[in-house]
């Protein structure tokens, strides 16, 4: 009785040896339990590292694309200010220089005035009061040239070569002269403000 006691107790304690040792130990090879747990956590942290750096990833793609749309945005805003800002500046010059033709076309006119003044008849009572009223026109020309910004070009300071204000059309030998002395206006020129009307067409001296 006492020997098949022991027989029994010695087998359910190598079953239950079994069962808790099933697969294991150093010659099978095989995870117990608890290794398998740990190989499946360290799965699943590897899984989120790789989701976390794909986001990172996107995350950072989606920030150089939005910071180069930023920059374009910024370029085409740039260019649009500085369009609308010479369309304003060429507006603004179009319409303060609007009657820069007109002024130009009527030059030929004071011209032909100033030339008609020149002739002397004495002794002519009529040619000199024709005379008086071609000046009197003359004036009157000047003085509203003047009022809409036209002027003549001075020459007091001498021929300026590089102003465009003049136009020489020969150069002459003049006793006492210096080179690019004024010896002869041919021509009047004019300036519409800031603008060259019509340079001032002269005679130099070598």
């Amino acid at each position: 009785m006492s020997q098949e006691f022991d027989e029994k107790t010695q087998n359910s304690a190598g079953e239950f040896e079994e069962k808790e040792h099933k697969n294991c130990g150093a010659g099978c090879g095989c995870q117990s339990p608890l290794a398998d747990d740990g190989d499946e956590f360290s799965e699943e942290i590897q899984s989120e590292c790789e989701c976390e750096s794909a986001q990172d990833d996107e995350i950072t793609k989606l920030q150089n694309e939005l910071s180069e749309i930023t920059d374009k945005f910024y370029r085409a805003s740039a260019d649009f200010d500085n369009i609308k800002k010479r369309l304003e500046r060429e507006k603004t010059t179009a319409v303060e220089y609007a009657a820069e033709k007109f002024a130009k076309d009527l030059l030929p006119i004071i011209d032909a005035l100033e030339e008609a003044a020149k002739i002397d008849i004495e002794g002519n009572e009529l040619a000199d009061k024709i005379e008086e009223g071609v000046k009197q026109c003359i004036n009157l020309f000047l003085s509203t040239f003047e009022k809409y910004g036209i002027t003549p070009i001075s020459t007091d300071e001498g021929y300026e070569s590089e102003s465009g204000k003049f136009y020489p059309i020969q150069l002459v030998e003049k006793e006492g002269a210096k080179t690019n002395d004024i010896v002869q206006v041919l021509q009047k020129g004019y300036l519409y403000k800031e603008r060259i009307l019509r340079p001032v067409m002269v005679i130099l001296a070598k």
